[in-house]
């Protein structure tokens, strides 16, 4: 009910990027693990946009709402995730596209590394935008 009152567009375009987001990265860590590198590849790829436009819906419902200062726990771990969070993804990125340039079963393991810490993290930011903590 609380996120019929907020404006639609905003939200609806956080929410799907960070969906996408999150099931870019199931994808990746599953077909890593199963030792797909370009499969990897492609599935982080999809990932990169979904970061922009989970990241601009964001900003942009901050914005419309007047939560730039606000102190809410859920919004610090939502920027503690999601902003840093694209070093973990270019770095995901590269190693896979290292992965599939020479075909070395250690970058398949970094990626699928990586790949879950930041699932893991993105669940933590799940969890938090769901509960609203604090």
């Amino acid at each position: 009910m609380l996120a019929f009152s907020r404006p639609f567009w905003p939200l609806f375009l956080h929410v799907l990027g960070a969906m996408t987001l999150y099931g870019a990265f199931i994808a990746a860590v599953v077909v890593a693990i199963a030792g797909h590198a370009r499969a990897t590849l492609s599935s982080l790829a999809i990932a990169v946009p979904a970061w922009l436009v989970t990241l601009a819906g964001a900003l942009w419902i901050a914005h419309d709402e007047g939560l730039g200062n606000s102190n809410a726990t859920w919004i610090g771990i939502g920027h503690l995730v999601l902003e840093p969070g694209v070093v973990i993804l270019l770095g995901s990125i590269a190693c896979a596209f290292w992965w599939t340039r020479s075909g070395k079963a250690v970058a398949g393991r970094v990626v699928a590394g990586l790949s879950l810490v930041y699932l893991a993290l993105l669940t933590v930011a799940l969890l938090a935008m769901s509960g609203k903590w604090g």
